[in-house]
C-alpha cells in the first residue's frame, strides 16, 4: 500500500525523454505511485506508445525536437491546452554525442545546449509560475555524474549538466517559498537501450564495474525512488539538491578499479 506522504495520486506530470531508458521507468515509476503521467518523445513513437499503454488508461504522448526551440515551445503550448496544468516537470530529455573534444564545433554545442539546457529554461518558465499560483510544484531534472566527473570526448554535455545543476538551484531559491522545488538526480553509469551494445561486450563491463563502489552498473530502474521521493510531499523541505544515483562511483573509484575503465 502506498504511503500517503509518497502518494502522487492526482498529481498532473509530465515526463520528457519518456519512450526509453530512464524517462520510461521514471514515468512508469511516478504512474505507479498515482500520478497522471503524459509523455514526451522524439522519434520513439512505438516506445512511447509502449510506455503509455503499460500505463494504462488516457496516457498524453507528445513529440518534440528538444534542438529546435520553436518545436519546443510549441510542445510546452500543446501540453497546456491538452493537459490543462502540470503539477510534477521531470526533465529529463537529453542529447549526448560524444565527439574529441578538438572536433568540437559550433553545430554540435549548438544543438546540445538547445536541448539539453535551453529546453529546461523554456519549460521551467512555462510550468513553474501556474505551480507557484498554485502553491504547489515539482521539478526533477536528469543530471549526469558527468558533471563532476567529466570525460573530454563528452565536454560539452558535461558542461551543460554542470549548467543545468546550476540553473535549477538559482531558480529553486525564487520559487521555494511558493511551495515548489527543484531538484537534480544525478545517474552514474546506466545500462540502457542505447548503450546495451557496449555493455555487451565483456571487457567494457568490467571496466566499469570495476570503477563502482556497489559492484555493478546500474539500471533504470534504480533511479526511480529518488524520483518519486522528491515528486512527493515527504520531500517538501528539500530543493536545490543534487541526489547521485551512481552506485558510489561519485565518491570514488571502487578498491582496485582498472586505471583504464570508462564510463
Amino acid at each position: 500500500m502506498t504511503m500517503p506522504r509518497f502518494s502522487l495520486q492526482g498529481r498532473r506530470t509530465l515526463v520528457t525523454g519518456a519512450s526509453s531508458g530512464i524517462g520510461r521507468a521514471v514515468a512508469l515509476g511516478l504512474a505507479e505511485h498515482g500520478a497522471d503521467v503524459a509523455i514526451h518523445h522524439f522519434g520513439n513513437e512505438s516506445g512511447a506508445r509502449d510506455v503509455a499503454r503499460t500505463i494504462g488508461g488516457n496516457v498524453p504522448v507528445f513529440e518534440a525536437d528538444f534542438t529546435d526551440s520553436a518545436a519546443t515551445q510549441a510542445f510546452a503550448d500543446a501540453v497546456i491546452e491538452q493537459c490543462g496544468r502540470i503539477d510534477i516537470l521531470i526533465a529529463n530529455a537529453a542529447i549526448e554525442h560524444r565527439l574529441p573534444w578538438r572536433e568540437v564545433n559550433d553545430a554540435h554545442i549548438d544543438k546540445h545546449v538547445a536541448s539539453n539546457f535551453a529546453t529546461l529554461l523554456t519549460l521551467t518558465n512555462r510550468f513553474v509560475p501556474p505551480m507557484m499560483e498554485r502553491g504547489w510544484g515539482r521539478v526533477v531534472a536528469t543530471g549526469s555524474i558527468m558533471a563532476t566527473r567529466p570525460r573530454a570526448e563528452t565536454v560539452v554535455y558535461a558542461s551543460l549538466k554542470a549548467a543545468q545543476l546550476t540553473a535549477m538551484q538559482g531558480i529553486a531559491r525564487e520559487v521555494g517559498h511558493r511551495g515548489v522545488t527543484m531538484n537534480v538526480v544525478s545517474p552514474g553509469a546506466i545500462e540502457i537501450e542505447a548503450n546495451a551494445v557496449r555493455y555487451e561486450d565483456p571487457a567494457f563491463r568490467r571496466a566499469v564495474v570495476a570503477k563502482i563502489p556497489v559492484g555493478r552498473q546500474g539500471r533504470p530502474e534504480d533511479l526511480v525512488g529518488a524520483f518519486v521521493f522528491l515528486c512527493s510531499d515527504a520531500a517538501g523541505y528539500i530543493t536545490g539538491a543534487n541526489i547521485p544515483v551512481d552506485g558510489g562511483w561519485s565518491i570514488g573509484d571502487a578498491p582496485g578499479a582498472l586505471p583504464q575503465a570508462a564510463e
